[in-house]
């Protein structure tokens, strides 16, 4: 690879990160607003709920990235078109495959990354954050117990606190305890955490004091305390058993899916889907590049327009992702249905080979362009006069 070839690997490469890291972080920050009652409702800190929504982001870059290098393949090429560059390098000589090399480079990085994160690293994240938020929302004190309202944990046990900080710190903490009939326990507190080890589930009291009325007798029995550790052991939720989806299956599960069946939620239909829905992920990128390559990759002149063969670009790639979509849907009931991606990555990867090895141009029908044509002169003509007649 020359000069030149590094030169567009490079600002390929750099176009995609950025267009790959702006829209992923739009997206998760869309995604994260969803579980935004883990702040607000359940008293968790902002580092739990950055934790818990984070562990999406490596999903979120395996579906983005294709599209991502397609933008920036696109931007490369319109750049050089627009420079008069890909004229120059075509007077000089260069075959065309000598041109899309730098860009097969790049797309075959972009493969190998989401076969990585399709392979281990999403599944690994599903699943840490499904481990997450399902202790935080097994946790009955968290989960259940509101500022300002007596909640009942079980029978003859109450609780109640005046406010929770957001570091999950318990204030104003009144705990009225009838579970024994000789004693009735009354608790007060400032202020409380709840602290989870080998040994249980306790809420740790600071500043307080115990009243124990003893069935019989009239005066109760006060004692303050600094430190009073009240076990929550008894009425803590029970551990709940996970079973995780399809798509929190490792790869080497999807392919031996008898060994895991017990910790998983799917059917053997979903698992097949699921599975060859892996296998073309890495295969995306470079039919995205061979798409792009092949409708903006051949030299044109300043007059020959470069917007129609950018919009027949994207749609070519909306109409193969829509294919692969289509065939991992309808395949969970149809199994013939799963060959559609392939065929599609196929006829992708044949006509590109023959378009970029024979530079030829592809440009849309003359009736398309010149009703496109007409329509814009139209839009144009009559655009003036509503504006004037707007108040």
């Amino acid at each position: 690879m020359g000069a030149i070839g590094r030169y567009i690997f490079r600002s390929t490469l750099g176009a995609f990160v950025i267009i790959c890291v702006s829209v992923t972080a739009l997206m998760w920050i869309t995604q994260a607003l969803r579980d935004v009652d883990l702040m607000t409702n359940q008293g968790q800190s902002i580092f739990v709920f950055i934790g818990i929504t984070g562990l999406i982001i490596p999903l979120l870059v395996q579906m983005i990235a294709p599209l991502a290098l397609m933008i920036a393949a696109a931007h490369m090429l319109n750049k050089l078109g627009n420079d008069s560059e890909l004229i120059v390098m075509n007077s000089a000589g260069m075959p065309p495959w000598v041109l899309f090399r730098p860009f097969l480079a790049v797309g075959i990085v972009v493969s190998l990354l989401v076969a990585v994160i399709s392979t281990y690293v999403s599944p690994w994240a599903l699943r840490e954050a499904r481990n997450w938020a399902t202790e935080i929302r097994a946790d009955l004190v968290s989960n259940i117990v509101q500022p300002g309202r007596f909640t009942k944990l079980e029978d003859k046990l109450t609780l109640h606190i005046r406010e929770r900080r957001p570091n999950g710190q318990l204030l104003g903490i009144v705990i009225d305890d009838l579970r024994d009939p000789k004693e009735r326990l009354t608790v007060l507190a400032e202020d409380g955490d709840i602290i989870k080890d080998q040994r249980g589930l306790f809420l740790v009291l600071q500043n307080g004091s115990v009243q124990r009325h003893k069935a019989g007798e009239r005066d109760p029995t006060v004692v303050l305390f600094n430190s009073y550790a009240f076990d929550l052991s008894g009425v803590a939720s029970a551990p709940q058993k996970i079973r995780y989806s399809v798509r929190e299956r490792y790869l080497w599960e999807l392919l031996i899916p008898g060994r895991t069946n017990k910790e998983f939620a799917d059917q053997p239909e979903q698992i097949r889907a699921e599975l060859h829905d892996r296998l073309t992920a890495p295969l995306y990128p470079l039919a995205f590049m061979v798409i792009v390559y092949a409708y903006l990759g051949a030299p044109r002149t300043t007059r020959q327009g470069r917007a129609m063969s950018l919009v027949g670009a994207i749609s070519a790639v909306v109409a193969l992702r829509g294919l692969g979509f289509t065939g991992m849907i309808a395949g969970v009931h149809t199994p013939i249905a799963l060959l559609l991606p392939y065929l599609g990555l196929i006829v992708t990867f044949v006509l590109g080979y023959v378009i970029v090895s024979r530079g030829i141009i592809i440009e849309p029908p003359a009736f398309v362009t010149n009703a496109i044509t007409m329509a814009m002169e139209r839009i144009t003509r009559y655009t003036p006069g509503l504006i004037g007649q707007s108040p």
